[in-house]
């Protein structure tokens, strides 16, 4: 790896990047201070709604990053990284629902609602632990990037490779959908998991908490760019990106592929989960829909728009997209899906490398133009 003072000097060279972590800064800290702080007659007012959406499209743009970094980067188009967002976010329900307690409908101490309703007697093995916080978390990165691992192992060892994986990737998170909804499972069918209390003791429905689920999202966010920003620039991502422009000559210039391959895939897995941990209490709810092989297309949409390979595009991307998706949804619900679809469609043709590449060939054509503007 690069020592820590050649990173910085390669991130002081990151214009985008330092862009995208000063802007985050500034939301982070102005956000939770408009809700907090301003009275709710000020027009400067932020709702604890716009809060909690800002919030989700946080979230959102860690799992671009995760994205960003196995395609962008490494040429691994994953159509089922929704599948490591919804098992993060299912590991951190089930600690929101151990402590419910005896609060739930049924009054039961040790056994969550749906449990009782489906006469459940005791708590499944795969349930214990998840009354401590730091275990959830573990879980958190531990199951998807466990299953990444198993996944990968086999695939790149096998070396499927191209439409072919993206295909074994999809396929994989709609099993894992159909598994899901089944209440023999034990994480409450269709219905998922819902009607958080609390967190670490602290009232999920108060302004304080959204505001510090918001800025833990953004820290999350900032750490995320800057270890992804770390791997990129080292020896390990210029290997990486090698195996993406020439998997072939990598291999025969004596680099073991597989494993690089699967390091990124499990990683960006991990990135994946917490993102998904930090969305579900924002949400309030999680359920078998977020392993629908729709969200991770979407995700491909997100990245391709927002430009593939820059890390910051991807967060860009994620932020924009979702927006336009709240505005029509809202206003034109029977809209939205060909908006996504034509969406896709343009920047395939027209704006291959997204809004960071149409960015980037701006400001360069703009440097070439000035000396010639300014010789006589």
């Amino acid at each position: 790896m690069k020592s820590t003072p050649a990173f910085f000097s390669s991130l002081r060279a990151d214009r985008g990047g330092q862009i995208f972590l000063a802007i985050l800064a500034v939301v982070a800290l102005l956000v939770p201070l408009l809700n907090l702080m301003v009275p709710e007659a000020n027009p400067l007012h932020l709702s604890t709604y716009t809060v909690t959406l800002l919030g989700k499209y946080l979230c959102f743009a860690l799992l671009a990053l995760a994205m960003d970094l196995v395609w962008g980067y490494c040429g691994i188009l994953s159509l089922g990284h929704g599948a490591f967002f919804a098992l993060g976010g299912y590991a951190m329900g089930m600690y929101l629902m151990r402590q419910i307690g005896d609060r739930g409908v049924y009054g039961n101490a040790q056994l969550p609602d749906f449990m009782v309703f489906l006469n459940w007697k005791e708590l499944p093995w795969y349930w214990q632990g998840f009354d401590q916080f730091w275990f959830a978390m573990l879980m958190v990165m531990l199951v998807p990037g466990l299953l990444a691992f198993a996944f990968g192992w086999f695939a790149f060892r096998s070396r499927v490779t191209g439409v072919y994986l993206s295909i074994i990737t999809q396929a994989l998170t709609f099993a894992l959908l159909l598994a899901f909804f089944r209440n023999e499972m034990g994480f409450g069918g269709n219905n998922g998991l819902t009607d958080f209390k609390d967190l670490l003791g602290y009232n999920l429905q108060s302004d304080g908490m959204r505001s510090a689920l918001f800025f833990a999202s953004a820290l999350a966010l900032a750490l995320g760019y800057l270890v992804c920003r770390y791997i990129v620039n080292s020896k390990l991502g210029r290997v990486v990106t090698a195996v993406r422009d020439a998997e072939s000559r990598a291999r025969f210039v004596g680099y073991q592929v597989e494993h690089y391959k699967l390091w990124i895939f499990t990683f960006s897995a991990v990135l994946a989960g917490i993102a998904g941990a930090l969305y579900v209490p924002q949400v309030g709810i999680i359920n078998p829909g977020e392993f629908s092989p729709l969200n991770s297309i979407e995700l491909v949409v997100w990245v391709a728009v927002g430009g593939r390979a820059t890390l910051y595009g991807a967060v860009a991307g994620a932020v924009l997209v979702n927006y336009g998706k709240t505005y029509l949804t809202a206003a034109l619900p029977d809209v939205w899906l060909f908006a996504l679809g034509g969406l896709f469609v343009v920047v395939t043709l027209f704006l291959p490398h997204g809004i960071a590449g149409l960015l980037a060939q701006l400001r360069s054509r703009k440097k070439t133009l000035q000396p010639a503007e300014s010789s006589p």
